[in-house]
Formats: C-alpha cells, structure tokens, sequence
C-alpha cells in the first residue's frame, strides 16, 4: 500500500493523546477483534457457552458469577469471554472519538463507526445465542459477524492514513476480480467451517456436543473441497500479482502472506480432523482463520492506491 500526501497522515508531532497514538488505537482496535474469536474458540472448546445461563446478567440476580454456582468453571470462562466484550465496545468507541478528532474522514468515519455498531450487535447476538439454548444458526452467525468485524477494523487501520476519494488499481481489473471472488469463497469456507463445529463436539455445551445433526465426516469433505477451490485461487491471484508487479511490490508482498497463511490453515485443518479434533488444535485453526481474514484484508487493500482520479488500472 503506497503512503499518501503529508497533508492526509496524522502529524506524531501533534500534543494531544489521541493525535501520538492514534495508530496504536485503530491497531488494538483491530486485534480485539482477533482476540475475541480467540476466546470464544476458548467457550467452546471447555463447554463453557451456558457457564453464564442467563443475559445479559450471569445468573438471576447477578452480573458476575456467584460463589456456589452449578457451573463451576464454566462460569469463570463464560464471564471472561462477556467481559472482553466490554473491553471490544470501549476500544471500539475510542477508535471512533479518534477518528472523528484526529482523521475525521469519510471512509475512516464509516469503518470506525460500523465496527461500534457491530461490537454492540454482538453482545446482543450473544444474549440471543445463550438465551436460545446455544442454537447452531446464531453461534455461526456470532463467529461469523466477529470475522466481518475483524475485516472492517483492519481495513480501518491499513487506510488511516488513506485521503478520501477513487482509488487506482495497481494490478489488472481481471487480477481484482479474481481476488473477490478469492474473498467470497473464503466467506463460503468460513461458513462451512461453523457447520464443522456445529456438528461435532465442540460445539459450546458440554452437555449437548453435536447440535447440528449433519455427518461430521460428509460436512468435513464439504468444507476440504471449498478450502481446495479457495487454496486454487490464492493461487491464481498470488501468481498474477507476482506477474504483473515487482517482487518487492505491497500486493506481492500480501498475497504472498495470504498464500503462507492459508497453507499453514489448511496444515493445521487437516492434522485436526486426522488427528480426532484435539481442542489445541482447534483453537489454533480458530486463530488461523481470523488471521486469514486479517491477510486477505490486506491483499485487497494492496491492489489498489489512492488516485486523484479514477484513471485505468496499471
């Protein structure tokens, strides 16, 4: 991503808080949101989605969790997982106060605030998923606007310092194109892998592990064969991209780091389904995903820079 103008970046010189780390802000603003996805993995894999039974308070009566309560542990790591929220929606609104004092522009202003309104709409999904007995559909749809959150928050930090305004691609429409597509899929194998989850035992309840119904084996094969199709068109976007620009170029440099990121996924997906799904393991491929939707992000983002005017691509 090439830099822009100085009358568009932040002056570090500048004595307010917010305009000294303004970057830092959007920066933990966008790993919060890998972090969250982190410590749902966590909810999950212990069992612990109903250690809270209630919402938005803990039990009846209490917004923390209280001495003697059946869920022993679960509670604590439910509770955990609660309060990181809270911890999402104030980076979240201080993200926005900075933009609006520091950068306020059009496209900053949208991203920053379309991240607080999705953190608040999480707490609610959340409310509804426990609330609902931990119901396949809304814990898909929970881990699902987490992986929108973490794209709109990184392309929030990787445009800070973007002017308003076209941009101009840096690589050919057809490349860019390939490249949606390449992120559309990613969605499909996002949402197949919350299928996955949903059918076997790692599921959030200790109680109830598979609640889906679906052949873990037969949905498995499903998801490997839209992870092949995604792999296919990295692939093909890395091998353009490397084509059509220098080796040293940003969008080099990021689709080869989407390319890396995406076979250390595939690595890590296929040793946990061989190896009977061990929760170290899942929680990495967790971690793996959101990382990938952290780099794809990026790639899409190096195609193109910020222009004067929408002339043709190079």
């Amino acid at each position: 991503m090439t830099s822009v103008g100085p009358s568009h970046q932040v002056d570090p010189d500048r004595g307010d808080w917010l305009s000294q780390h303004f970057s830092r802000i959007l920066w933990v603003n966008a790993m919060l949101q890998v972090l969250i996805i982190v410590s749902g993995g966590v909810v999950r894999l212990t069992g612990s989605g109903l250690g809270c039974p209630t919402w938005p308070q803990c039990v009846p009566g209490s917004y923390t969790p209280v001495p003697h309560q059946e869920q022993g542990i679960h509670k604590f790591i439910e509770f955990g997982n609660r309060t990181l929220t809270g911890v999402l929606l104030v980076a979240a609104l201080l993200a926005v106060i900075a933009v609006f004092k520091v950068a306020p522009r059009r496209h900053l202003i949208r991203s920053s605030i379309a991240v607080l309104a999705l953190v608040a709409l999480q707490g609610v999904i959340g409310g509804i998923t426990v609330l609902v007995g931990l119901h396949p559909a809304t814990v898909a749809i929970h881990f699902l606007v987490s992986a929108g959150l973490v794209a709109i928050a990184t392309h929030l930090y990787l445009t800070r310092d973007e002017p308003d305004g076209p941009r101009r691609l840096v690589v050919p429409k057809l490349v860019q194109r390939v490249a949606l597509a390449t992120c559309v899929v990613a969605g499909v194998v996002l949402l197949l892998g919350t299928v996955v989850t949903g059918s076997g035992p790692h599921s959030g309840d200790a109680e109830t592990p598979a609640r889906f119904g679906f052949d873990p084996r037969t949905i498995s094969w499903l998801h490997a064969d839209a992870v092949m199709l995604f792999v296919g068109l990295v692939v093909a976007v890395w091998v353009a991209v490397r084509l059509t620009q220098s080796d040293e170029s940003p969008a080099a440099s990021a689709w080869g780091a989407v390319l890396l990121v995406t076979l250390a996924q595939g690595l890590v997906g296929y040793t946990q389904y061989l190896t009977g799904l061990p929760e170290v393991l899942v929680l990495a491929h967790m971690l793996m995903a959101a990382l990938l939707v952290v780099a794809l992000t990026r790639g899409m983002v190096a195609l193109r820079t910020a222009a004067s005017s929408t002339e043709g691509s190079a």
